[in-house]
């Protein structure tokens, strides 16, 4: 008698009477973070009344004017995790403006990963430039314009961070990653813990075109808004070397070691669309190619 099953029901039947696995080609993105009021995961650092409350602490705005900038930062310190903030840019004339969101330990040979949001005249896009830092040494600058106005509406910008990988995200799109690759030669962020922060500041000596324009005070103040402050992260004190809970939490676990066949296409549309600056293939600089950037497949 003739079956009324879809034949795809009756492949997969087939399939898992064989015992063989049913093999999701969807991407693992990072689980949603929790979103929390602010000062449940921070606290201020600076020019504290530059630093507007609303909806309960839920959501806070930044202020910049003639005076000085403002920011926050994470109360504790982390060694690996991942983390999220929704931000919603400075709008109108932000040129010489930066947003900063990233990790950063606390010595001379520091560690650092960044997110810098660099203002623009207005009518002109952003761009978003991301760092990566090891041992003190930089120079790893990615500049991306987006593909939406980052100032008209909140959007989430996330940093996965474990032993395998850093990876960046806009809302859930992958725009960067930086492997592992020590067995190269290139140092990792791996054993300093990082506190978070955020900052809204003067850079006008080099934030647009180069420092050749110059902030518009007539346009101040200039304001950025924050919500989510999510932080799910390994928590360890400033002397910490290694994370106490190592392979037992989710951004640790085996699918999120690597991006997927999906997100390295996503990541592929970033670079081809929309990068305007990339390190690995800046030859003025880097003459021969930086032995990461072939692994990072960002090139």
């Amino acid at each position: 008698m003739a079956s009324s099953l879809p034949c795809s029901c009756l492949l997969y039947l087939w399939l898992s009477m064989l015992g063989l696995a049913i093999v999701s080609t969807n991407a693992t993105p990072p689980r949603k973070p929790i979103n929390v009021p602010f000062s449940k995961n921070y606290v201020p650092t600076w020019a504290y009344d530059h630093i507007k409350y609303f909806n309960g602490g839920n959501e806070i705005s930044l202020v910049l004017d003639k005076s000085t900038g403002t920011g926050f930062q994470s109360k504790g310190s982390y060694l690996f995790g991942h983390f999220s903030m929704q931000i919603k840019m400075v709008p109108g004339d932000s040129a010489g403006t930066v947003t900063a969101y990233y990790l950063s330990s606390q010595n001379s040979e520091h560690d650092e990963i960044d997110f810098e949001f660099l203002g623009n005249r207005s009518g002109q896009p952003y761009i978003l430039q991301t760092n990566v830092f090891t041992g003190g040494k930089g120079d790893r600058e990615q500049r991306i314009y987006l593909w939406f106005d980052p100032t008209k509406d909140y959007h989430s910008y996330s940093i996965l961070w474990n032993m395998y990988q850093i990876a960046f995200f806009v809302d859930d799109v992958p725009i960067r990653v930086f492997k592992n690759s020590k067995d190269l030669g290139v140092r990792y962020p791996f054993n300093q813990p990082m506190k978070l922060y955020s900052s809204l500041w003067n850079a006008d000596d080099w934030a647009t075109r180069g420092g050749l324009e110059k902030t518009d005070w007539s346009k101040a103040p200039f304001v950025a808004s924050y919500r989510g402050f999510h932080i799910d992260g390994c928590e360890a004190s400033v002397e910490a070397k290694f994370c106490a809970t190592q392979g037992m939490r989710w951004w640790d676990q085996k699918e999120f070691q690597d991006l997927d066949g999906w997100q390295y296409r996503r990541l592929q549309w970033v670079r081809q669309k929309y990068t305007i600056y990339n390190y690995c293939t800046d030859r003025s600089r880097y003459p021969t190619m930086p032995p990461e950037c072939h692994r990072d497949r960002d090139i």
